[in-house]
């Protein structure tokens, strides 16, 4: 059985935008993400063993400049 999560999941227009400006885009376009964390490339994290439908990782460089493409989970 596939999980689906509500609301927009992925962000791929946020690539190579400011950290700031992709979490208020985040919040704003999908209100089921309660969590939005702004992750620095290389940051080891755990891993999730189911899919976590409330949180999105935003992974930016030192410059804050977002590097990976936005996804709840």
């Amino acid at each position: 059985m596939a999980f689906e999560c509500r609301g927009k999941t992925s962000w791929p227009e946020l690539l190579g935008v400011e950290k700031e400006v992709a979490k208020e885009t985040v919040e704003r376009e999908n209100p089921y993400v309660t969590d939005v964390e702004i992750m620095l490339e290389g940051t080891i994290v755990p891993a999730d063993l189911v899919p976590v439908c409330t949180r999105v990782r935003i992974w930016v460089e030192e410059s804050g400049i977002v590097t990976w493409v936005p996804v709840v989970g």
